[in-house]
């Protein structure tokens, strides 16, 4: 029988033929992007911390006596914290990624903020995930723009993948590359959607036959071809993913690590995707902040331990780098309800066996602040621009608008 696009979307219509855990045609145009293994290639995680993370409860300057007499409630004792030297130790939740640092795959880049900064979550988080602070209302995230600038070069991928988020984020929006935006890999299945076997063979030979059709370059029909070819491919490839079991690393049992988990199982299937974005959230701590805090951090540092093990045990760890951000930091006092309220500058983390360890810059002078809040000394799209270039190979200027200093954190 052949074929024809009219055919094929009266009979796809009438009795559902595709549910892909989406509306088809998107994930259709996406998967078509997923094509070649691109195993050499260098794969970066990023970690959004929502809400605006407490970075001097986090990374605490328990030399100064000023962090204690400003934070009476909520100081971090220092017979508890994780010592890093003199001055500086590590929430003791954190005790994973203190061994990690210990080791020296794990850099704290220290004072990372931007000028006149903004204590909304909402700008804050557009100005965090575009590198744009002087635009308004952008249309594209920096994670995009470097997708946009490098799309010639990888158009046969599915260059980037966010999981775990209601809405695709800013940071992986681009013009011309469309990031999927899955809550887990669930979505990934193929799932002809009938309702007994008979049927759900019967379509899947529709589909069969459609992707093996021929039709004119360019077509409609070559269109739904391809990309139903792809599609196909590709949810066969994640179905052995899935079927081949998930290994013995025990992931906690939080948001945060089966995200990661999910990153994981997508990295060792080889699909070519360099970009990852999750995120983990409520760390807008205004009250009763030391358990919520502590309850994060702690998610955070199981998570990306497990998720590094994984990596370590199938020898792909040396391929990622994992990156931290949050929008804002937390002012240096803490407030009536035994929380703290929207600041400014904080601290980024950034993991992985290639990463130069330790401490990048200086702690934020207690001191010396603006309206109450911590001043930045290391731009954050600095951080951005030593990943583009030192670690993804993507030249920064296009992807930023202009240039600025890397830091030393990670080699090229």
């Amino acid at each position: 029988m052949r074929l024809n696009r009219r055919l094929f979307l009266e009979q796809a219509g009438a009795c559902g033929l595709l549910s892909l855990g989406v509306a088809p045609p998107a994930l259709l145009s996406r998967m078509a992007r997923a094509g070649e293994n691109s195993a050499n290639d260098r794969i970066l995680v990023v970690v959004e911390l929502a809400g605006g993370n407490d970075g001097l409860n986090t990374v605490i300057p328990y030399g100064d006596d000023i962090y204690h007499r400003s934070r009476p409630g909520i100081a971090i004792p220092q017979t508890n914290l994780l010592r890093i030297d003199d001055y500086l130790g590590l929430h003791p939740s954190l005790r994973e990624l203190k061994d990690r640092y210990d080791n020296g795959s794990v850099a704290i880049v220290q004072g990372v903020g931007y000028p006149n900064p903004d204590r909304s979550h909402f700008r804050s988080m557009d100005i965090w995930h575009s590198a744009q602070p002087e635009n308004e209302s952008p249309q594209i995230g920096w994670l995009g723009a470097a997708l946009d600038h490098d799309a010639q070069r990888r158009s046969g991928e599915m260059p980037a993948l966010a999981i775990g988020s209601q809405e695709r984020p800013l940071a992986v929006t681009a013009y011309d590359v469309n990031v999927p935006n899955v809550q887990s890999l669930e979505e990934y299945r193929l799932q002809p959607g009938a309702a007994d076997a008979e049927r759900a063979a019967a379509r899947q030979r529709v589909l069969g036959q459609l992707a093996d059709q021929q039709a004119p370059q360019g077509s409609d029909l070559e269109f739904l071809r391809r990309t139903t070819r792809t599609a196909l491919q590709s949810a066969r490839k994640i179905e052995e993913v899935l079927a081949r079991g998930a290994g013995n690393i025990k992931y906690p049992a939080t948001g945060l690590g089966q995200k990661l988990h999910a990153v994981s199982r997508v990295i060792a299937s080889d699909l070519g995707t360099r970009i990852f974005f999750v995120s983990l959230g409520g760390f807008d701590t205004h009250s009763q902040q030391q358990g919520a805090h502590q309850g994060l951090l702690a998610e955070l540092s199981g998570a990306v331990n497990a998720f590094f093990q994984d990596l370590e045990q199938q020898h792909l760890d040396e391929r990622v780098l994992l990156v931290t951000f949050s929008e804002f930091g937390r002012r240096v006092h803490e407030n009536g309800s035994l929380g703290t309220d929207h600041g400014a500058a904080s601290q980024m983390f950034v993991m992985g066996p290639d990463t130069n360890g330790g401490l990048v810059g200086e702690h934020p002078s207690l001191n010396d602040l603006t309206q109450g809040d911590l001043k930045h000394h290391t731009d954050f799209r600095s951080v951005y621009a030593t990943l583009l270039e030192n670690w993804l190979q993507i030249p920064a200027e296009p992807v930023l608008g202009k240039q600025f200093p890397k830091l030393n954190f990670v080699s090229t």
